[in-house]
């Protein structure tokens, strides 16, 4: 799971960049972006790394060497080994939210699950953090020196236990030594 704000998608470009095309676990990105426009961000990651990114649709099941990126004025839920999309009250003054994404993985999938704060203002996924944390996973931000905003990483530290700080590159390979290194139905990235 990855969730990012302003200097996100520049962020969220580098890091798919440095996941390998055969990677074992899924990938669900939470980006704020405006309500009424179609968001192209799939399109760039594709263009930028090697999984394919998409704006998956309510109900479809979860499959492994996926990026799924929570689209337009819908939070992103994970249930069981499905996505769901939805509607709901904003969170932060968003919607998509990167909190509603964070816990729905950490209560349906505990351990299995890594959170990763990216570039940002304000403090959305630093409760979300704390849930993976609380549940077993694992917790990872982008050293605050290197995001184009530092806001979100600087609170996800500041409120959360976090396991790594790292820049772009640290986390590329550490989701894939995680996801390679663990049998595939024990670790997904979320």
């Amino acid at each position: 799971m990855i969730g990012a704000s302003p200097g996100g998608v520049e962020a969220l470009k580098a890091l798919v960049s440095f996941l390998p095309s055969d990677l074992p676990a899924s990938v669900f990105a939470v980006l704020h972006i405006t309500p009424w426009a179609d968001s192209l961000l799939p399109r760039i990651l594709d263009h930028n790394g090697r999984l394919p990114a998409q704006h998956p649709i309510s109900g479809q099941p979860i499959l492994p060497g996926n990026v799924y990126v929570a689209p337009p004025d819908q939070h992103m839920l994970l249930e069981k080994d499905s996505i769901r999309l939805w509607h709901g009250p904003k969170e932060n003054l968003h919607r998509p939210a990167i909190n509603p994404l964070f816990r729905s993985a950490a209560v349906h999938f505990k351990q299995r699950v890594i959170g990763v704060i990216l570039s940002g203002t304000r403090d959305d996924g630093s409760a979300g953090l704390w849930w993976v944390k609380e549940f077993g996973g694992l917790t990872v931000v982008q050293d605050p020196s290197e995001a184009g905003f530092s806001d979100m990483p600087r609170s996800a530290i500041e409120h959360v236990a976090v396991d790594h700080v790292l820049d772009l590159a640290g986390i590329g390979t550490l989701l894939t030594e995680l996801a390679v290194d663990a049998e595939p139905k024990k670790r997904r990235i979320k």
